[in-house]
């Protein structure tokens, strides 16, 4: 039931024509059959009240026919059609009103319902009940159709038939455009010529609309637009237009091409491509219809020239005002001759898109399709040509595609997550019995952990159900269920082909700065938020034992070696023991070879005063005890704790209960650890003394007769498994007390850690895996897309296994308000990327995605690629060599918030992690120098360039100068020389992410191959057009993949903000204001 408040109604002519469309459906008994009908209707809904007269109404939904009736069973006495509006639900929780609003300006309709959840009802019905939502909803399901009629002719292979003809399901069939496997479809570039102006003195400023008719469907979709070129009536476009594979473009597909005049450029908008296709710009836009013209797909696949040449003409198809040339893009196909060919009106026109070169060997191939598509979908492409200063022609492909990774690395890691807490949570409790103020202390911190647990739980329960796009968009980063997933990560490729240089490709990863968005940045982000709390837990007046990270992080080591090494020494003493009872010589050696190396590490993994000191403490902690020496640690250093003197364990009064506890030996573990090895010296005597009688009984007995060798051979076979069996047993035991002690000495350890902090240190935990997440998925999608690039590049190859893997992240945030704090997240979670490693492994299924194993100190990634790619790697890397990161972080604030910064705020943090980093930066070169030779890279053979530019970057970065750019460019320009894969981060990867990725595209460009300087701007405002590829929605933004609206842009209002939380601005801004009161009343 859902009671509304109406205050405007629809104008009374309105009413007159709802009334009569409905009487005209018939008498009155078919009016009325209507409304009984209605009760079964699933969005029926009752008891509505108008505001004027205070009287109740009843309400019932019918299609997109809102009755209005006086009471239940009274015949209705408004109606009104739900076409071409909208709906407007208020967000707060409390607010539970509705707001239809009309295009074609009649008033609004204001509703209120009883409940949020009747409002939130009520607005999904009529919004599905209005017109053009239902419109949308046919266009969606005849796009789905086309994909499925898509996929299934390239499986098929279908051939041409008139889309006359009709198969035997009576669905029409269409020739599908047959094209190189993973490249796109269909690309054309478009020209005009002797456009007709409104008037002689004025220069047109045009660009083309594209729009795509389906076949048999007469639906036309708005597809892409050309960037707009100024001042001529013989526009060169330099954008082209590109349908991607899995498109459902066919050779019956017919492409509207529109063009429009830019009468003020400063007022035009992106919005064109977004318009309804059955609307014009309004006159107010700035912009005039000048022309269309329609063309088949198949004419210009089938022309001989492959070229199109269509006249213009008005709507209405009678005046001519011009033609365009269409010309088709072919893969492979180079253009000869020099651009001075081409005369325009202006120096500026001397471009035009041409056909794309093919991609060599090293850039791409059929093999590389599968692991690549599991990884990348979604792309968008775009193709310019540019001259070069010697008058030739450049051609550049632009891509940016989504990564399925984003959620993929997030879901693996929360699970592992939820393993290793579970884990613990079980060490915990596995810790035996405890005096009560430990055993309190260890059932709050397991009641905590098992919260913390259940989040994680559901946590990733809800990504499992997530069907949506591939990406977090950024009008989404404040999401809980969210919070794990990076935010955009795209891939950002140019692929460029010059006349007289070898095809080069450059990538970069682009991604929102990876920080804890839910949680918010009121106290600062990671890296102030870890500094403090380690000061508090140095501090605390807890009764725990205090800890340093570095013996914390060792006892994780530890339970980390246990659990992996203990089973692989069961394992190999188990195969020791068969080797014995079949008498193996060989078999023996090599079980017992591989028994000593893992029986050597598991010893020595506990060679480390932190546990003798843990179970010291541990013994304290039990219910009664007795020491034979002091029980205090020397110092937290040396002894890896400093028990508290306030309430000491060792003060706790023994209890004669407990008759175990009466003594306690230090030297204990001494002994216990030391059984180990000397069991192992024992095996290692018996296998050896075993060995050496059988090759003296085996030479006797050879000599003399063979067949009684052999009877040796059956019975000495028993005598090896028997003289074996119980040293290894004594072995397995002597392991087991290792293991057992250092476990729960291990876990007394984590239970201070976590006692020490709660519940702060668990949500530092949490905020530490949330940003981790979104960095790790970020790092694993650009370690496989510079594998696959480089697996042609022996020199790369080598100094991935030899070396490692430089990781460049150029950050743009400001050191002001958020934007501190995300920098500071954004810092912590790049430095925990050393802590992963990368293995390449042989896929064994058509399954490509990344496996990830470890702990939160130390991550594997294992990356899957198909045999023939695996068969290009080197011996050591296909020996599961693990291959090291190398990340390193530059951070320039370069927007209004940066300057405010810079002038009344603090800029030290920006500086400290920019110099730390260079620290960083500079022992990779020293290693890179050191171990690889210099004729090995090709960027390397110039090595005093390299070194000056790490000495220029390092002055920059002592020069303290406000918004150096100079130092996102020379990192940036070091880590390609390097090899490394590069990163571009602001706060959303939106706007200055693009604005900084489209520069650096440019300036390669320009410094790389030769761009003319005549065309440098040029460029860059193709390259960062926000026109794509692809069909828009009239609500979407295609940068944030969110709904938007016209309200005005936060930075409208945003020096007010600034004055009220500044009092250094504040002062200036009452003494400019006193200036300005006084000048204007003299």
């Amino acid at each position: 039931m859902l009671r509304m408040g109406i205050s405007l109604f629809m104008s009374p002519l309105l009413w007159v024509w709802c009334l009569l469309q409905v009487g005209r459906s018939g008498n009155e008994e078919h009016y009325n059959l209507m409304l009984l009908q209605l009760k079964s209707v699933e969005y029926e809904r009752e008891r509505v009240s108008f505001v004027e007269d205070k009287k109740e109404r009843w309400c019932r939904l019918k299609r997109n026919l809102l009755f209005l009736t006086k009471n239940k069973s009274s015949e209705a006495s408004e109606v009104v059609i739900l076409e071409r509006c909208w709906i407007v639900e208020f967000r707060s929780k409390t607010d539970v009103s509705i707001v239809l609003k009309f295009q074609s300006g009649e008033p609004d309709l204001y509703l209120e319902a009883a409940s949020k959840p009747d409002c939130e009802s009520w607005a999904v019905a009529l919004g599905e009940a209005n017109s053009e939502g239902l419109q949308n909803k046919i266009q969606q399901l005849r796009r789905l159709i086309m994909e499925i009629k898509e996929e299934r002719s390239s499986d098929e292979a279908r051939q041409f038939v008139p889309s006359s003809q009709v198969d035997s399901l009576g669905e029409p069939c269409f020739t599908s455009i047959q094209r190189i496997a993973n490249e796109p479809k269909l690309e054309f570039s478009l020209a005009c010529k002797d456009l007709v102006t409104a008037t002689r003195d004025r220069k047109l400023n045009t660009f083309v609309q594209v729009s795509v008719l389906y076949p048999a469907e007469h639906i036309l979709t708005r597809y892409s637009s050309t960037e707009i070129v100024e001042g001529t009536k013989d526009p060169l476009f330099l954008t082209g237009v590109t349908f991607p594979p899995e498109y459902p473009i066919y050779e019956e597909t017919k492409i509207k091409l529109t063009v429009y005049d830019v009468k003020d450029k400063s007022q035009d908008t992106v919005r064109t491509s977004v318009l309804p296709d059955h609307k014009e710009p309004r006159a107010d836009t700035g912009r005039s219809f000048l022309g269309c013209t329609t063309f088949r797909v198949a004419d210009l696949v089938k022309s001989k020239e492959q070229q199109l040449t269509l006249t213009l003409r008005t709507s209405d198809g009678g005046k001519t005002v011009g033609t365009i040339e269409v010309n088709l893009v072919k893969m492979g196909e180079l253009e000869d001759g020099e651009t001075d060919h081409i005369t325009t009106d202006t120096q500026d026109q001397k471009c035009a898109l041409v056909r794309e070169c093919a991609a060599t060997e090293g850039i791409s191939g059929k093999d590389n399709l599968p692991s690549l598509n599991a990884v990348l979908k979604n792309p968008i492409c775009k193709l310019y040509r540019f001259p070069t200063s010697d008058n030739k022609w450049m051609r550049i492909r632009e891509q940016m595609a989504e990564t399925t990774l984003s959620f993929h690395v997030p879901k693996e890691l929360i699970n592992l997550h939820i393993k290793e807490d579970m884990r613990r949570n079980q060490e915990l409790k596995d810790l035996g019995e405890l005096a009560p103020h430990w055993d309190n202390m260890r059932k709050s911190v397991i009641a905590h952990c098992d919260q913390m647990l259940s989040m994680y739980q559901d946590t990733l329960a809800e990504l499992g159900k997530h069907t949506g796009s591939s990406f977090k968009s950024s009008c989404s980063k404040g999401e809980k269920t969210l919070e794990f997933i990076p935010i955009n990560l795209h891939l950002q490729r140019m692929h460029v082909h010059s006349p007289r240089l070898k095809d080069a490709l450059y990538d970069v990863i682009t991604v929102g700065a990876p920080a804890a968005h839910f949680q918010g940045f009121k106290n600062g982000g990671l890296r102030k938020l870890l500094s403090k709390f380690e000061a508090e837990r140095r501090n605390t007046g807890y009764q725990c034992i205090y800890y340093s990270p570095e013996n914390t992080a060792k006892a994780k080591e530890v339970l980390s070696n246990i659990n992996h090494l203990q089973p692989l020494i069961s394992s190999h003493a188990d195969l020791l023991l068969n080797s014995a009872s079949q008498h193996s010589p060989d078999s023996l050696k090599n079980s017992l070879k591989m028994l000593s190396e893992k029986t050597e590490l598991f010893v020595h993994a506990f060679k480390d005063q932190l546990v003798r000191s843990a179970l010291l403490a541990l013994y304290t902690a039990r219910p009664g005890c007795v020491l034979k020496k002091p029980a205090m640690p020397k110092n937290s250093t040396e002894e890896g704790g400093d028990l508290q003197h306030q309430d000491h364990p060792s003060q706790i009064k023994r209890q004669d209960s407990i008759p175990h506890h009466s003594e306690y030996d230090e030297e204990e573990w001494d002994r216990v650890w030391a059984n180990v090895g000397k069991s192992l010296n024992c095996v290692i005597a018996m296998v050896d003394r075993l060995l050496e009688k059988d090759n003296v009984s085996n030479t006797k007995e050879g000599e003399n007769d063979p067949s009684a060798a052999d009877c040796k051979v059956f019975h000495t076979g028993g005598d090896w498994y028997e003289q074996l069996y119980p040293l290894v047993i004594t072995l397995k035991d002597c392991m087991g007390e290792v293991v057992t002690r250092a476990k729960q000495s291990m876990a007394f350890v984590l239970l201070q850690e976590l006692a020490c902090g709660l519940p702060q240190c668990l949500m530092l935990t949490l905020r530490r895996d949330i940003v981790f997440s979104q960095a790790l998925a970020g790092l694993v999608c650009g370690f496989i897309i510079k594998l696959h690039t480089g697996l042609h590049d022996q020199g790369f190859l080598q100094q991935l296994h030899t070396v490692g893997l430089l990781v460049q992240y150029e950050g743009l945030l400001s050191t002001y308000s958020e934007e501190a704090g995300m920098l500071e997240d954004m810092a912590v979670g790049i430095s925990d990327l050393q802590k992963v490693m990368f293995k390449v492994i042989e896929a064994k299924s058509e399954d490509f995605l990344p496996i990830i194993t470890g702990r939160r100190e130390h991550y594997v990634i294992e990356v899957q690629l198909p045999a023939k790619m695996f068969e290009l790697l080197p011996q050591e890397i296909k020996e599961g060599k693990l291959l090291r990161m190398y990340p390193v972080l530059f951070n320039v604030g370069i927007n209004e918030q940066q300057t405010l910064a810079e002038r009344f705020g603090d800029t030290t943090l920006q500086e400290n992690i920019n110099q730390e980093n260079l620290e960083l930066l500079k022992k990779y070169y020293k290693l890179f120098t050191e171990k690889m030779p210099p004729d090995c890279l090709p960027h390397f053979q110039e090595q005093n360039d390299l070194k000056g530019l790490l000495e220029n970057l390092h002055q920059n970065i002592q020069a303290k100068k406000r918004k150096n750019v100079e130092i996102m460019w020379l990192a940036a320009t070091i880590c390609r020389k390097m090899n490394g894969v590069r990163f571009t981060c602001c706060k959303s990867a939106k706007d200055r992410t693009s604005m900084s990725v489209t520069l650096e595209q440019c300036s390669i460009l320009r410094d790389e191959h030769q761009l003319h300087k005549d065309f440098f701007i040029r460029a860059l405002d193709c390259m960062r057009s926000r026109q794509i590829q692809g069909a828009l929605n009239e609500s979407d933004d295609p940068e944030t993949g969110c709904l938007t609206d016209n309200k005005p842009t936060s930075r409208h209002f945003y020096p007010v903000a600034l004055l009220l939380v500044s009092s250094h601005l504040l002062v200036v801004w009452l003494i400019l204001s006193l200036a300005l009161l006084l000048a204007k009343y003299q």
